[in-house]
């Protein structure tokens, strides 16, 4: 089986669906209705003993979807997500050491920041695309906005707070790629496997910005 071209997920939907799954049977029903939906880049965060295995079900699977690892915090997970089949990684913050883990293992890596500094430290190392976290505890769409102008050079995906009626404000920045989200992910919805309800609740995220 070939390797998939790398991709930013920043690209690809304006919202990245933050997924946490209990049961790797659930992952590739979800991901369909994702991508169904008209959000084909998925973050499976490794917050649960399943996620590895949900990853590469996913991408064995449903290979219209881009499924990424979230939550990476260290070099192992690192290791284990790209031989699960993780096309991106996502992390709540970053180190030196997490950084060169993730640019060793060549799948697209948005390292967690929240400070103009942290910006400036990555921008150094030449990383461009990164994740605002927690966004709304952080700043929100006025924090990011005043970046755009000294530090124009970063792309953002924001993410921790952000729902339907706050994300539309974070997509009209032009230093922000797409949101990380939950909303179109509900609780009820994941317990009763409502599928069709989650492809509804993507197609409307997914037509944030049109």
């Amino acid at each position: 089986m070939s390797t998939p071209a790398a991709v930013s997920p920043l690209d690809l939907a304006p919202v990245l669906p933050v997924v946490v799954l209990r049961a790797a049977a659930d992952a590739v029903p979800l991901a369909r209705a994702l991508v169904a939906g008209g959000l084909p880049a998925i973050e499976v965060t490794l917050r649960t003993s399943a996620a590895l295995d949900a990853i590469r079900a996913i991408a064995e699977e449903v290979p219209e979807a881009v499924v990424g690892a979230g939550t990476v915090l260290t070099p192992e997970q690192v290791e284990s997500s790209a031989a699960a089949g993780a096309r991106f990684l996502v992390s709540p913050g970053w180190t030196d050491r997490l950084l060169d883990a993730a640019r060793g293992s060549g799948v697209p890596y948005l390292p967690g920041v929240s400070t103009a500094s942290e910006v400036m430290a990555l921008l150094e190392r030449g990383v461009t695309e990164l994740k605002f976290f927690p966004a709304e505890a952080a700043g929100g769409p006025a924090y990011l906005a005043s970046l755009a102008a000294p530090l124009p050079r970063a792309r953002f995906c924001p993410t921790g707070g952000i729902d339907a009626l706050r994300a539309p404000d974070y997509l009209a920045l032009p230093n922000v790629g797409c949101v990380g989200g939950t909303w179109m992910l509900p609780a009820d919805a994941l317990a009763d496997r409502d599928w069709a309800r989650v492809e509804t609740l993507a197609r409307e995220a997914a037509a944030l910005r049109s």
